[in-house]
């Protein structure tokens, strides 16, 4: 009996690491999206609720007969790293237009469990127009019905608008399309992933502009951990203890560390505040740590420099390095060379030097490159890769290679190559693959 019961045991644990890695990959998870992964955190949803509470602070809820699961990720800091991207190739970052268009598009889908593509955009049309700070919205242009096309596809991925009958697509051609849809407006509520709700930090809009950063930080701001509150009052019900206690502060830096370390590429200890890096060197941080990168399935690389997640399965991956999915991740993993042989860093001239060397060694590779600014701009694209995972980063004028790129050693193969490609190359080492949800 006693055989059987460590067996479940081992079992559940296991299921537990690999849901909770599922959900780091995926904080949205629907049924439609992965029956096999959503029925794995369905089943295992109290366990894995706990684990995230604790250990970063998240709340999970799981809507078994809605058919998804939200894991609400909440960032140490906001930032832009992380944009909404289109759906179309290229999948390029949502513009400043397509976020309008997208928070006005939400917010008239509330009321609405069905609606066609060609009412939905007449809505948007007078909510914008009846709003003065907002640019109105014109379907009859193409580029708008290209950008309000990119906004739907957004929701369609999360699950928020079914397409009953249609292509969203055939809209960007003919403001005529038909295209039916079927809005959950439950999962829609459960998007936003701010602890504080907008509305609470209204200010004037003359105001916005030069408050943006100050009301940004305000969303995030979570009142567990004691003083003031987002709106800059103290808590209403604990006004007397606004002040932060030692188990808040311990709170918020078991929250902040091991937020970062399960949401980033690498955690770098320089990256850390002192206070932060006090927490994680002592013998009660550390040992939360590794338990709780243990219980997820994890494998932790701990150097002098800082810290690094690798995930066996590649569950939690949504984004790899090495990658030679697109020319410009090839490009990155190639300076990583000569970025990591110049401790003091490279400038943009000889970055674009380095670029303009691979496309003169490989004439036949990288064809949208191939002009007067393409050794820049492949240069460019190649370290904003590198950025994102982690291994550079910038400094005043220049770009450096940080500790984790030295992970790296690339060596060619003797077998031949395609014709119009570099040599197949081979890296050592992996990052700390990180979500990029």
């Amino acid at each position: 009996m006693s055989t059987l019961a460590n067996q479940l045991a081992s079992a559940e644990r296991e299921e537990v690491a690999r849901a909770i890695r599922l959900l780091l990959a995926r904080p949205l998870l629907t049924e439609a999206a992965d029956p096999t992964g959503f029925d794995l955190v369905r089943r295992r949803r109290d366990p894995l609720a706990r684990w995230f509470d604790y250990t970063c602070g998240w709340s999970l809820v799981v809507e078994p007969r809605r058919g998804y699961a939200r894991l609400t990720k909440v960032r140490v800091s906001p930032d832009g790293s992380r944009p909404a991207r289109r759906a179309r190739s290229g999948r390029a970052p949502f513009d400043r237009r397509r976020y309008v268009l997208l928070c006005v598009t939400a917010a008239e889908l509330l009321s609405m469990p069905m609606t066609t593509i060609g009412m939905l955009a007449d809505r948007v049309v007078q909510a914008m127009a009846a709003d003065r700070a907002l640019a109105g919205f014109d379907p009859v242009r193409r580029p708008e019905r290209m950008a309000f096309v990119d906004v739907l596809k957004l929701l369609e991925s999360y699950d928020v608008l079914r397409v009953v009958d249609g292509t969203t697509e055939t809209y960007v051609d003919s403001a005529e399309a038909k295209v039916l849809y079927r809005v959950d407006n439950t999962l829609l509520m459960r998007l936003p992933a701010a602890p504080v709700g907008a509305s609470r930090l209204a200010v004037p809009q003359e105001e916005v502009p030069a408050r943006f950063e100050d009301l940004l930080a305000g969303l995030v701001t979570e009142r567990r951990y004691g003083g003031a509150s987002a709106d800059g009052t103290a808590d209403d019900t604990h006004a007397e203890t606004a002040a932060t206690t030692d188990a808040q502060r311990n709170l918020q830096l078991r929250h902040s560390v091991l937020r970062r370390l399960f949401d980033d590429p690498v955690l770098y200890r320089a990256d850390l505040a002192n206070d932060e890096l006090a927490y994680v060197t002592s013998l009660t941080g550390r040992q939360i740590l590794r338990r709780s990168v243990e219980q997820a399935g994890f494998l932790l690389e701990e150097r002098a420099e800082g810290f690094l997640l690798v995930d066996p399965d590649a569950i939690a991956t949504d984004v790899r390095f090495p990658d030679d999915t697109s020319t410009a991740r090839v490009a990155a993993l190639l300076l990583l060379s000569p970025l990591c042989a110049t401790p003091v860093g490279l400038l943009p001239e000889q970055l674009a030097e380095a670029g303009a060397e691979l496309l003169r060694r490989f004439p036949g590779w990288a064809k949208a490159y191939q002009s007067e600014e393409g050794p820049a701009r492949l240069a460019d694209d190649a370290v904003r890769i590198l950025l994102d995972v982690g291994l550079a980063c910038r400094a005043r004028d220049r770009v450096i290679a940080r500790p984790a790129a030295h992970r790296y050693r690339l060596t060619e193969t003797t077998g031949p190559a395609p014709k119009n490609d570099p040599p197949a190359v081979a890296a050592t080492g992996s990052a700390g693959e990180g979500d990029k949800q």
